[in-house]
């Protein structure tokens, strides 16, 4: 490899050849696009498999973490819009260490999220074609069929930003009627004991509200499909580099994207509660389990013509995910690529079409590697879950980094982010100590090679003492939150509850501050990264003054 270039945020070549052509409905359809995938076909049933209607704590816990974050992180988007910003924003704030483990991280999770929506489209297709689908997991045939929608979506992806933003918004507007159609249809059935269907006596049948306590409902906000929901948002500053006006759009449609989404799925899980029949929970909600979750209770309640739509919508609302994923993680790619971490020949934009039509190459035989060991929606889930729990806090950090370094200008400043920085900070690290150990265990030879890989690029490119000292605080984090979760109350018990939780929260809030101390060191000791910050928003600036006076003449 070669000696990296001293880090600027300077726009590349490349970063210019990236078109500007999304504004706020785009943007607000990639984000519920992304948002409503397998996560609405399946999240709602796993959740109340583990924790019953105590779920629902879950989705509003969740759902406020990630609108606080999506503010945390709108200011990051508006303060430097750049492609692939979240694997960027830590190396302007902490160095080469500390953004190739994030980057790791957020890659291998989003490299999961396109083979995880084809493993959801096989497992409904199950429904009404035999052989793909058995014992759980996808069949050889199964992982085949999943491999070719793999090729589909990237095949979408490789003509465009804009050809994928327009099929996508028609392919957004429908997903959106279906799940809200089958609420409601679901709600009236349930509430009238339509093919013996609970209603309001399941929030007290199978063991009462929360059969299993609360600690299952927080266990599932990373392992049951309540992150993974809400995270799809992410691909708007992602993709922030591509934006119009982006001051203004990325945060409007940040905060309509999580809002709805919080919406959409607190009303999802409650029709599937009083719509699940009484006889299904009778030993409990851990015996409720179908294939083809809401589809096979709209059979249950008699409901034949929702369950043909549901059953069609199975294949669509997956593939639209899928379709922004692939197109988001060529991004963190190109992102990585541009850092260093990766090789540099995966940071080409191609001349005509405007996309990095070599990480998207890389991405699908990645992907394609996520089909084999976990074939089934839920295990890629708990994996994609847990991973980027791990890494959404540290933007918190970067937002705060970026204040003190005086690069956040008063026009880029969002209202309580000073406040929420620290705290959303704190939550990823509880979230992800409230899985069990079990669970979090497979994740540890993850990072281990995102660090083995980190220190072949720190020798070969010879990185400095800076980029070391700038990433150490986040590795002893990471320490510091498996070796909580092991003895705490998800793990043997040595640290009982609430202890766990409190020593986590305040430990957390510790090194957040420790973070941005050295972050701001990191900056300090090299200047030329905020000077090229403050260069391309002043770009920007005038690019947006120039486009609002051409719309006015």
């Amino acid at each position: 490899m070669a000696e990296p270039a001293t880090v600027t945020a300077a726009l590349t070549v490349d970063d210019r050849r990236l078109q500007r052509k999304l504004g706020y409905w785009s943007l607000v359809a990639m984000g519920i696009g992304s948002v409503i995938g397998s996560g609405w076909l399946f999240a709602a049933m796993f959740a109340a498999q583990a924790a019953g209607p105590a779920s629902l704590i879950a989705w509003v816990v969740g759902g406020a973490i990630m609108l606080a974050l999506a503010w945390v992180t709108a200011e990051l988007g508006i303060t430097h819009p750049e492609s692939g910003g979240t694997s960027r924003y830590p190396l302007y704030s902490n160095g080469r260490f500390a953004a190739g483990v994030i980057g790791w991280c957020g890659v291998v999770a989003v490299i999961g999220t396109p083979s995880l929506e084809a493993a959801a489209v096989m497992q409904y297709a199950s429904s009404y074609i035999p052989g793909i689908f058995a014992g759980g997991s996808l069949t050889p045939l199964g992982v085949f069929c999943a491999a070719a929608l793999l090729a589909g979506f990237t095949l979408l992806n490789y003509f465009g930003v804009k050809l994928f933003s327009e099929s996508n918004n028609l392919v957004t507007a429908i997903k959106v009627l279906i799940p809200t159609t089958a609420i409601i249809a679901l709600f009236i059935s349930g509430f009238a004991g339509a093919g013996g269907a609970g209603g309001v006596g399941n929030f007290s049948a199978g063991g009462g509200f929360a059969p299993y306590g609360a600690s299952a409902a927080l266990a599932i906000i990373a392992t049951g499909g309540i992150l993974f929901s809400f995270n799809g948002a992410a691909v708007i500053i992602t993709i922030s580099g591509e934006v119009k006006n982006p001051r203004r759009n990325i945060p409007r449609a940040m905060v309509t994207t999580i809002v709805f989404s919080i919406a959409l799925y607190i009303g999802l899980q409650l029709a599937f509660i009083v719509a699940t029949p009484k006889s299904d929970i009778a030993g409990g909600w851990h015996g409720i389990n179908f294939n083809s979750p809401f589809a096979e209770l709209a059979l249950a309640l008699g409901l034949q013509w929702l369950y043909w739509i549901l059953i069609a919508d199975a294949g669509l609302s997956p593939t639209g995910a899928a379709m922004v994923g692939v197109g988001s993680n060529a991004r963190n790619v190109f992102a990585l690529a541009k850092n260093g971490f990766l090789p540099r020949w995966l940071q080409k934009i191609d001349d005509k079409w405007g996309v990095p039509r070599r990480a998207l190459a890389v991405n699908f035989l990645v992907g394609l590697a996520f089909l084999l060991p976990l074939p089934s929606w839920h295990a890629i889930v708990s994996i994609i879950g847990i991973l980027g729990a791990l890494t959404f806090g540290v933007a918190s950090v970067s937002a705060g980094v970026f204040r003190r370094a005086g690069v956040t200008t008063s026009a880029t400043r969002l209202r309580g982010v000073g406040i929420l920085a620290p705290i959303t900070f704190a939550a990823g690290g509880l979230v992800v100590t409230w899985v069990p150990w079990a669970t979090i265990l497979p994740t540890i030879p993850l990072l281990g090679i995102g660090f083995l890989w980190y220190f072949v690029t720190f020798f070969a490119q010879k990185h400095s003492r800076q980029d070391l000292r700038g990433g150490l605080w986040l590795i002893i984090f990471y320490v510091f939150l498996y070796v909580a979760c092991f003895l705490g109350g998800f793990g043997i018990h040595i640290i009982a509850a609430p202890w766990d939780s409190i020593i986590v929260a305040g430990g957390s809030i510790a090194f957040y501050y420790w973070g941005v101390h050295e972050g701001t060191r990191y900056m300090r000791a090299n200047p030329q990264i905020a000077e090229s910050m403050r260069e391309v928003s002043s770009e920007i600036a005038t690019e947006e003054r120039e486009a609002q006076a051409e719309a006015a003449r």
